[in-house]
């Protein structure tokens, strides 16, 4: 990733104004893993994006009428190609991870990074979204000591009563042999399966994952 010192992330940078400073003197050393897709279960289309940037028209989907008021937003999104999409500079505070709580630690967005992948609870994500979520968390890792492999998590280990996403389709394993390829530590996970790579790419199943206040 090619660096742009303005805003701390790489060139493909669309910037969400659902962001605030974070604490002072806070030690970013979480990242949570979501899963998102809009309208829910189909995928592709600008619509996560206006989500991002308070721009989505409720007219479109009556999907979108119930959610536009929200204002939420992701450090990133990884779209289904493994695209990189880039929202919130990542030393500031995204507004992800709404009413939380890590190893008795609330609120938290003041020391986390929030990753979104284009995807649902039920579909398996896809081998390109693992590549390229894995290059990203070793970066993070990298300028971020204090985050460990143990302190990568999904959105449901924070919010375990209103919150299931990335889902059963996320492939801890996969993910983890792909971070290591990337430099991470962790080579393999017994007990999990490998990557599939998924074929359909649109006019999916309804997904269960549900989008709230994320501030």
């Amino acid at each position: 990733m090619k660096e742009d010192d303005r805003t701390g992330w790489g060139e493909e940078t669309v910037s969400s104004p659902n962001q605030d400073d974070r604490p002072w003197g806070e030690t970013i050393s979480l990242i949570v893993i979501h899963g998102i897709s809009l309208p829910p279960g189909r995928f592709g289309g600008p619509w996560i994006r206006h989500l991002f940037t308070n721009t989505l028209d409720g007219t479109v989907h009556p999907f979108f009428e119930s959610i536009r008021h929200l204002r939420v937003s992701a450090h990133a999104l990884i779209r289904r190609g493994g695209e990189v999409e880039h929202y919130v500079p990542p030393d500031r505070r995204a507004w992800h991870a709404g009413v939380s709580e890590f190893r008795g630690r609330s609120a938290c967005n003041d020391f986390s990074i929030g990753i979104e992948l284009e995807g649902t609870d039920d579909l398996l994500y896809r081998r390109e979204q693992y590549r390229s979520l894995a290059a990203l968390v070793a970066e993070l890792m990298a300028r971020y000591p204090a985050i460990t492999e143990d302190r990568i998590v999904g959105h449901s280990t924070i919010a375990p009563q209103r919150k299931t996403d990335p889902g059963p389709a996320f492939d801890w394993g996969c993910f983890y042999r792909e971070l290591a390829k990337q430099g991470g530590r962790r080579q393999t996970v017994d007990g999990e399966p490998g990557c599939v790579r998924e074929v359909s790419l649109s006019h999916d199943p309804p997904s269960c994952v549900r989008v709230s206040a994320g501030k």
